[in-house]
């Protein structure tokens, strides 16, 4: 698998066309031969691929303080070389070149679709289309300069970006630039703010939630401002997300998925039936099989002071927790991905593993919220969203013993700020919410934590401070044939 990826890689270079049957006939075939597209149902099909087909979640884990050392007897390449903080050298599935690769052709995918609705005489009837392309086009940027470039801060304008595509590659191995941060930041704003009033739902009568459907949008814009500290955008688009109350849209961990069995769990988590699931994205992965059984993630430590003791201001343990399974902490797991097969029958399945993943979810949405409030200085307002989520999460909630207030909060963290505590508390929370997701890495280096990974028959520890070179992620090899400098180490 693995040399088939990089024949590929090497052969197209940035766009990575994985999707071609081979990568000598697909440079055998004129750039604007290749396809050729001419109705609004062809556009929109094209537009459907836009969206990295690939997972960020092994390696963002791996190297979050998600991830411990479980002394697990396996460890993959990926996963103890992520949590190593080492450049990743594998390219098979979930690694970060990868998701460099399948980022780059959903980009790919977008400008062609644009550049088909920007020639055509039917415009006016492609607005859905051409609003869906701008907002993919943005994300996986987004994703991409988050994940290998150092986190948008004061100096954005000198830290270098990642190459922000706007035109279908014409040649092979172009020549491309990384420009800077603030730059990349620019153009994903200017693709966001274009493509949003464009988006139409009715567009996605089929699978609405595998599209950047309305909510789905929002929720994007949400997390871009919180990236950028906007927070009175970050309180707007997550308003417009998700209107009202936050409770009947949450995962009922303490309620219905407590009783789950394994299958089952992993059978709702991830699927479009869940209210809680904003967005979702089938992703080739083998992270549904690799998570439980690899040495570095969430073991002994993490859950029994995230999990099982309250250590919390609720005084509640997470019901979470009692969805965790495994015979021992070195497979300590919770169910959240069903793995799939590109071919699959009653008796065999066969081809390429998928996991169906979660890109965008209410809870996110509620902890952008929290979060934003709580730098605009409305405490109670935080509070009040974060009591939603206690609602549905803490094991034999009750609201009089439960319910958090701003003073509960301030008690808890005496030494901490009332914004500060809160956002402290939302933290906790969106930590044990999204294990096993991959998106407590955004937090770490949103926030600049610090992240100390030990290492248990080494004998050490690595710590990687808010300056660390190697938060960001290693550009890979294969996009030096397209003239991009790799990141300092």
């Amino acid at each position: 698998m693995g040399s088939r990826i990089n024949k590929i890689g090497i052969c197209i270079g940035l766009s990575g066309m994985l999707a071609l049957s081979s990568c000598s006939k697909f440079l055998e075939t004129e750039p604007d031969n290749r396809t050729t597209v001419t109705t609004p149902q062809q556009v929109s099909q094209l537009v459907a691929n836009a969206y990295p087909k690939a997972s960020y979640i092994a390696f963002c884990e791996a190297m979050s303080d998600n991830a411990e050392d479980k002394d697990a007897p396996f460890s993959s390449q990926l996963n103890s070389q992520s949590y190593n903080f080492q450049d990743v050298e594998t390219i098979d599935y979930d690694t970060p070149e990868s998701y460099w690769t399948a980022a780059y052709k959903a980009i790919s995918q977008a400008n062609q679709a644009l550049q088909v609705i920007e020639k055509s005489a039917d415009k006016a009837n492609l607005k859905a289309q051409k609003g869906e392309a701008l907002v993919a086009r943005a994300y996986a940027h987004f994703m991409l300069v988050n994940l290998f470039s150092k986190v948008y801060d004061a100096n954005a304008g000198n830290n270098p970006g990642i190459p922000y595509v706007t035109a279908p590659e014409n040649v092979v191995n172009g020549q491309y630039e990384r420009k800077t941060v603030k730059y990349v930041y620019e153009m994903i704003e200017k693709d966001l703010t274009e493509g949003m009033p464009l988006i139409n739902d009715g567009m996605y009568a089929n699978a609405p939630k595998f599209h950047f459907n309305t909510a789905a949008v929002h929720a994007f814009a949400a997390r871009f401002y919180l990236f950028k500290k906007e927070y009175d955008k970050v309180l707007a688009h997550c308003k417009a997300a998700v209107s009202g109350d936050f409770a009947p849209s949450l995962r009922p961990w303490n309620g219905s998925y407590s009783s789950l069995q394994y299958a089952e769990l992993q059978a709702i988590y991830s699927s479009a039936s869940e209210n809680a699931n904003i967005m979702l994205q089938e992703a080739m992965s083998v992270w549904g099989r690799s998570y439980p059984t690899n040495r570095f993630g969430m073991g002994e430590t993490i859950v029994s002071t995230l999990m099982y003791t309250p250590q919390n201001p609720t005084g509640g343990r997470f019901a979470i927790g009692r969805n965790i399974y495994g015979t021992s902490p070195q497979t300590y797991n919770i169910p959240k991905f069903r793995e799939h097969f590109v071919y699959a029958s009653a008796t065999a399945n066969y081809g390429d593993p998928y996991n169906t993943i979660p890109l965008f979810t209410v809870e996110e949405v509620l902890f952008n919220k929290v979060e934003a409030n709580c730098n605009l200085g409305n405490y109670e307002d935080a509070v009040k969203d974060l009591n939603a989520w206690v609602s549905k999460n803490i094991e034999n909630y009750d609201a009089n013993k439960h319910n958090l207030t701003v003073q509960r909060i301030k008690n808890y963290y005496p030494t901490l700020s009332t914004a500060d505590a809160i956002i402290k508390t939302a933290l906790e929370f969106k930590r044990a919410t999204f294990m096993h997701e991959g998106m407590r890495w955004f937090d770490n280096i949103r926030l600049k934590m610090t992240i100390k990974h030990a290492l248990k028959k080494e004998g050490k520890v690595i710590t990687i401070g808010p300056d660390d070179n190697r938060r960001a992620i290693q550009i890979p090899t294969t996009a030096t044939l397209s003239g991009i400098a790799l990141n300092p180490r």
